[in-house]
């Protein structure tokens, strides 16, 4: 009967995959067939561009496709159970030792990252694995993000031009916020913002054992929804004892020390600990950055449980840069200075320009993790985590504002003078409280992963500004010490379930075929009170516009399936996901007004995004040489893309749009030249469009009179600061003890705005770094001398040293508009932010 039921289910399953199929196929024969037959019609109605055309016979099949994969997994997922026993006790045939689960891709084995509880996901060359040595090859202090920059389509910008202090990424031109980041699948991402600050975790990377990234969609996780791409860190859980110190220093005054120890102690139990200075004084002047983290951990690791505490944080003091400059400046044009940096600069009375010496961002957090795992047997393991983040901090500005800014009303003083503007010294400040639990459960076969998850947390963030000093005579004498003016909390609860399963239908020796199916439902609760800080400025004289109750509530279904096949090297797969994710908190406060005395909203209330995403890829693994291919489509609904401007603390902002895709190919190759020399390479081909999209333009004369604002529609326009072309090229040299490698990255022209006006460009730019490290065998020598035995005690020395931007390149890597035009049609004021020219940097790590 047992037998029975579970042929039953299988056949079930096939036959709903065939309906599936057949519907879709019936469909779109029917839409094709319908068009032809009506094409005269077509003749006399009005004709859409053929992007919205396909795009509208994507999304018919999308509804149809995920209606029938949600029947598909439900009832496919009786099948799974009922073969559960069975699969526990299969046995795979014996395979030929050439035959592994990994693909090598830019000479790195994709592996699974190794940590008690992984995810399951489908094997896609999407999906990338940077491990600590090449983690550890190029870390002299520098952030995250510009440690994977072999990762394609990865771009880095930094707003001190040199790495070290504020450090941002997109990766297929989707900005860092709607990039997942966890750490041991802990999100990192701040629920409010749904950013990363590296800045507040400066060296992390000693910390790290390894980095997956997923580009696209990636595989259901906790935190904020995966737009543009998944990245997960995995903590470095060693083997052994020991002791590393680390110690680098380079141009504009970088330094950065490291002391790290890792004791296996008896019974089982490990203690590792980390602590890291780095301080720079900025490519730009007034950068200068003063950074500390740390990180710790104990935990117990038996046969089949283990208990980890993890601690980790940091506290960071950045000179601001984040105001950018006029094209002349950032490359350097008619002999000006790409150091220059206007961030507090100020006349005074005698009219001389100075700066302000407190204009700086100041910002700690704290991490605690606890997490339990446990093997009941040989297929079943279960991991429970706790985590708790705290994070506080503020930024001090002397800037010339208006009055209403800090919610003052403007006056006119005894001279009959309307008094609107002053010059403030203020703080925005910070306070926040996330904590959350997660829960997995994870079946294993040789055919078969199934896991199943639940999460859930609760974040609480105030935000309050200080007003320190105004020049104005009258407000001086009226103000206490330390004013504040703006205090607003939010509540943001997040709660996810998700099941998902990879299952090998065909699992031979040389040749398997595997179905990826993953389902996600998340609910959203969001709740924000006080006063909008953005509606003072235009609004402080009318009290009853600046309060902030808005509470908002998403429910989203986030269903992914892919089909890998693999033969020998040679892997084909196709996969389609959908995510949604919610607006982030100045989308709402940017752009929402609520009236107290009426109780209505106006503005324009931000919606979620929605992404539809199809990945096709071939890859092929040899032991000399890799090669592949990744096409993917990403099809937005009501997308929020970069506009080009940015707020007061320098995030770009975001708008809604409603049609809008990326598409594109990657391209990957690895050769091994030599057994000494490797070649990597990857490009990436893309088209990154908004369908029917509408900017409001503000116009002026020669003289710079306003003119007044106008709509202008663009059937099709380029999205912001998505480069159509970038491509990347690593040589690597071993002999011996020595590691050297010359990466360049070449990155396309980028539009600043989404008007795809050429005055407002940031132009492509290429760099160079060169990479060269060398172990002495100390342990070696002292062993082949016969002085003494090569104990653990004799340490290994590693020189190494870091020439970024080789060749001095002048480049921008980030930028601006605010969509202002002159008459003649050129662009008043984009800007940009310099980075480096060449920096070297040398220094050396001590293992014992």
């Amino acid at each position: 009967m047992e037998f029975f039921c579970r042929k039953v289910c299988k056949c079930v399953f096939f036959l709903l995959s065939l309906h599936s199929l057949s519907l879709t196929a019936r469909e779109t024969f029917n839409r094709y067939r319908i068009r032809f037959i009506r094409g005269a019609e077509a003749e006399i109605k009005p004709v859409e561009p053929e992007q919205v055309m396909l795009l509208r016979e994507m999304k018919t099949f999308r509804h149809l496709f995920v209606y029938d994969l949600a029947i598909i997994m439900a009832i496919g997922s009786l099948g799974i159970c009922a073969n559960a026993q069975d699969n526990a006790q299969y046995t795979a045939p014996v395979q030929n030792t050439t035959d592994t689960d990994t693909l090598t891709i830019l000479g790195r084995a994709i592996d699974e990252i190794a940590v008690t509880a992984p995810r399951v996901q489908q094997a896609t060359a999407t999906h990338s694995n940077i491990g600590r040595e090449e983690l550890q090859r190029e870390n002299i202090g520098q952030n995250l993000p510009l440690l994977l920059s072999t990762i394609p389509a990865l771009l880095v910008t930094t707003d001190d031009g040199l790495g070290v202090g504020y450090t941002y990424f997109r990766i297929r031109g989707t900005d860092h916020t709607r990039i997942n980041m966890t750490v041991n699948d802990v999100p990192l991402n701040d629920a409010e913002s749904q950013t990363v600050f590296w800045v507040n975790m400066t060296d992390m990377a000693s910390s790290i054992s390894s980095v997956d990234v997923q580009r696209g969609v990636g595989t259901s996780t906790n935190g904020v929804s995966s737009f543009g791409a998944s990245l997960n860190m995995l903590t470095r859980q060693d083997q052994r004892s020991h002791v590393d110190l680390a110690f680098n220093g380079g141009m504009y005054n970088t330094f950065r020390e490291m002391l790290s120890a890792h004791v296996i102690l008896p019974s089982n139990m490990r203690v590792n600990a980390r602590f890291s200075k780095v301080n720079s004084d900025g490519f730009l002047y007034r950068t200068k950055s003063d950074l500390y983290s740390y990180y710790a951990d104990f935990g117990y690791e038996g046969e089949h449980s283990s208990l980890f505490a993890r601690f980790f944080g940091g506290k960071e003091t950045t000179g601001m840069g984040w105001d950018g400059v006029d094209k002349n400046t950032a490359y350097g044009l008619n002999g000006a200075d790409r150091r220059y940096n206007p961030a507090g600069e100020y006349t005074d009375a005698e009219g001389n320009t100075c700066y302000y010496a407190n204009q700086t961002d100041n910002y700690a957090q704290q991490h605690a993790q606890i997490e339990f795992n446990h093997r009941f047997n040989a297929n079943w393991r279960l991991s429970a985590t706790a985590h708790y983040t705290h994070g506080g901090g503020y930024y001090e500005q002397y800037e010339n504002k208006a009055l209403k800014y800090f919610g003052l009303l403007p006056y006119t003083d005894n001279a009959g003078n309307k008094v609107k503007k002053t010059d403030g010294i203020y703080r925005k400040q910070l306070d926040n409280h996330y904590a959350g639990a997660l829960l997995t459960a994870k079946y294993t076969s040789d055919i078969l992963q199934a896991q199943m998850g639940i999460a859930g947390s609760h974040y609480i963030g105030q935000h309050f500004g200080n007003l320190l000093w105004v020049s104005d005579s009258l407000y001086t004498m009226q103000l206490p010490y330390d004013h504040e003016y703006y205090r607003s909390v939010s509540h943001k609860t997040d709660a996810n379930i998700f099941a998902k399963v990879n299952w090998d239908i065909i699992h031979r020796a040389q040749q398997r075929l595997s179905l990826y199916g993953d389902l996600q439902y998340r609910y959203i609760r969001y709740h924000m009170s006080g006063t909008n800080a953005d509606a003072l400025k235009e609004y402080a004289d009318t009290p009853e516009m600046t309060t902030l109750p808005l509470l908002v509530q998403h429910h989203f279904f986030n269903p992914k399936a892919g089909l890998t096949y693999r033969h020998g090297g040679h892997m084909l797969y196709a996969s389609f996901a959908i995510a949604n994710r919610d607006p982030s908190r100045d989308n709402y406060t940017e752009n929402v007004l609520y009236n107290s005395a009426t109780g209505t909203y106006s503005g324009t209330m931000p919606k979620a995004e929605t992404l539809f995403d199809y990945e096709l890829g071939y890859t092929y693994s040899h032991p000399r040489f890799s090669v592949g291919a990744n096409l993917y489509m990403m099809d937005y609904d009501n997308q929020l893309v970069l506009t080009g401007r940015i707020n007061d603390v320098g995030k770009q902002s975001t708008m809604n749009v409603k049609d809008s895709y990326r598409m594109g190919i990657e391209l990957t190759l690895g050769v091994r030249i030599a057994d000494w020399m490797r070649w990597d390479a990857n490009c990436v081909l893309s088209r990154n469009k908004i369908l029917n999209y509408t900017e409001t333009i503000t116009r002026y004369d020669a003289d710079y009179n306003w003119l007044g604002e106008e709509q202008v529609v663009f059937p099709e326009t380029t999205i912001a600061f998505s480069p159509s072309v970038t491509a990347m090229s690593l040589f690597t040299f071993t002999a011996g003890g020595f590691t050297g490698t010359v990466q360049t990255q070449v990155v396309g022209k980028q539009y600043l705005d989404n008007t795809q006006n050429e005055t407002a460009t940031q132009r492509a730019y290429s760099t160079t770094n060169i990479n060269l490290r060398y172990n002495l065998p100390i342990r070696q020598w002292v062993a082949e001398k016969k002085e003494r035995e090569a104990k653990g005690y004799v340490p290994d020395l590693t020189l190494l040293c870091q020439i970024n931007n080789v060749f001095n390149a002048k480049y921008a890597s980030n930028g601006g508009s605010d969509c202002s035009y002159f008459t003649d049609g050129t662009a008043c004021w984009p800007w940009y932010y310099a980075q480096a020219g060449i920096n070297v940097h040398a220094g050396f790590v001590i293992n014992f």
